[in-house]
């Protein structure tokens, strides 16, 4: 069964609508889904403090990720909000730890896609996306588009192919039905992606040699997973 981590960070509950839909449609497509959050930040910029307070309730449950998780996924959702056309801090802080993991190829290959939310179709949602495929470049992680071709992604309110965003108009929980059919079929295809490559990966050996962890502590040492 192919393993989902659907990792999200919320102000106001868009994205979080976004990655609660992503782990039911990973759990209709067959894999086993894990839906967590990005650690807070010691001094979150909020802009609406009902919301926040009412997302940190419903989301209490929810664990928080780490590094652990990205090794236990076989495929990997990443949800955040726009801040000023980049990635919330909270999901950029969890990167850079990341190094751990990232640096002795143990992210390389894993089926990696993003999604976002921000207040209008042109604020940044697109870009904070492409910031996060930076990173993943980083990783050595398959990063996985929604393209253009399916069409529900010629909905108005969709047609990002780099990922599903979704429009707030500073709203609370304001995810239009078309966001969440976007949603659905990322999801998909980044199942299908990374059971595909589960299923060759059986078939074939990788003659690539990557940074042993030994190695890595000895030039890192102060570097832990912790």
């Amino acid at each position: 069964m192919t393993k989902v981590a659907i990792i999200f960070h919320s102000r106001s509950g868009n994205v979080f609508q976004l990655a609660a839909a992503a782990a039911a449609a990973a759990e209709k497509a067959g894999a086993e889904p894990k839906l967590l959050k990005f650690g807070e930040l010691p001094d979150p910029m909020v802009l609406d403090n009902d919301a926040y307070n009412d997302l940190e309730t419903a989301t209490a449950d929810i664990p928080v990720a780490t590094l652990e998780d990205l090794l236990w996924a076989d495929a990997i959702m990443i949800g955040t909000p726009v801040h000023f056309g980049l990635p919330a801090p909270q999901l950029m802080n969890f990167i850079d730890h990341s190094g751990p993991v990232a640096i002795p190829g143990m992210l390389v290959n894993k089926a990696v896609t993003v999604f976002a939310s921000g207040s209008a179709a042109h604020a940044g949602a697109q870009t904070a996306i492409l910031a996060v495929h930076n990173a993943l470049c980083h990783w050595g992680s398959l990063i996985v588009p929604n393209g253009s071709s399916v069409e529900i992604l010629g909905s108005e309110h969709n047609g990002s192919p780099y990922g599903t965003c979704s429009i707030s108009r500073h709203l609370a929980n304001h995810v239009h039905e078309d966001n969440i059919k976007a949603i659905e079929y990322q999801t998909q295809r980044v199942v299908e992606v990374a059971t595909a490559y589960q299923i060759g990966l059986k078939q074939t050996e990788s003659a690539i040699d990557y940074v042993s962890l030994e190695d890595l502590a000895r030039k890192f040492p102060h570097l832990s997973m912790d």
